[in-house]
């Protein structure tokens, strides 16, 4: 029998509240995406699911046009249908100060973390955020101290170069947990690529308040690739361990090149020892995020 799973990292949605789903087609990271612009209720997410052994889910930010209603939005699908069980929203922390925002999201039960993404690359249609060096600006610094006081993760998600400005963020904040999105966005698959990155994640997995969230393994490729997801789960597993891992399905996202049972069965063929699988498949997660 699977390992009861938590999948740590999906979306719902209305089309409606998204920006980047209406009016043109603007290039994406993950490629063509005609196949996802439009709703995607929790409904269809259970559909995904259904026999897949995932017990609870973690919904996480989808840049919404308006991050509170989101988020009351998301906390009322909860109620009505059980699913999800725990929120990460939005702020932004470049504000003038934060605590408004942070006031009106953690009214919200289910609220455990907030995520800006901070990514940036010189390739444009990888670029995220206006600049490279967010974590190090006084500003976003001086409000990210401010999720202390909320009990709230961050959901960090950044590409190699900016690891070692996000191992600072972290170590200068030790209460707050970072969770690393999509084991660090591998996006160089050259050897000199994969070295960089390998060493970059070691960097910061030296902080012991980050955890890496293995998801999303499809974004560069475009494809479900057990052997790419075999090569990421394995030196992520060897460089953080399996207590500090848990697993995301990004759904609907990875939804345009695979079905859900192939990309966790993908995941599950990796790590065969049931105490490894039960960390990245349920207690990281049910940890980091507070799911009882």
């Amino acid at each position: 029998m699977a390992t009861p799973t938590i999948d740590a990292h999906h979306h719902i949605w209305r089309k409606a509240d998204l920006p980047w789903l209406d009016g043109p087609m603007v290039p994406r990271i993950f490629g063509p995406y005609e196949a996802i612009r439009r709703d995607y209720p929790i409904e269809e997410f259970l559909a995904d699911i259904a026999g897949s052994g995932v017990v609870k889910s973690v919904y996480v930010q989808a840049n919404w046009a308006d991050p509170v209603v989101e988020v009351a939005w998301v906390q009322k699908t909860a109620e009505q249908t059980g699913w999800p069980h725990a929120i990460v929203g939005y702020v932004d922390l470049m504000a003038g100060d934060v605590r408004p925002a942070l006031d009106r999201l953690a009214q919200y039960p289910l609220l455990r973390g907030v995520r800006m993404q901070l990514h940036w690359h010189q390739n444009p249609q990888y670029r995220f955020a206006a600049r490279p060096d967010l974590a190090d600006d006084p500003t976003f610094r001086r409000n990210f101290a401010i999720l202390a006081d909320y009990g709230l993760s961050f959901d960090l998600q950044v590409f190699d170069g900016q690891m070692e400005s996000a191992a600072r963020l972290a170590r200068d904040f030790p209460q707050t947990t970072l969770v690393l999105q999509h084991a660090g966005m591998l996006e160089d698959l050259s050897e000199p690529g994969r070295a960089k990155w390998r060493a970059a994640m070691a960097r910061l997995a030296a902080e012991q308040n980050v955890v890496s969230k293995i998801s999303a393994l499809g974004t560069f490729i475009h494809r479900n690739d057990p052997a790419h997801i075999r090569w990421v789960v394995e030196e992520t597993l060897a460089i953080f361990g399996a207590d500090r891992c848990l697993y995301g399905s990004n759904f609907p996202i990875e939804k345009l090149w695979t079905d859900y049972a192939s990309l966790i069965g993908a995941y599950r063929a990796v790590v065969p020892d049931p105490d490894v699988a039960r960390a990245i498949f349920h207690d990281t997660a049910a940890r980091v995020y507070r799911i009882g």
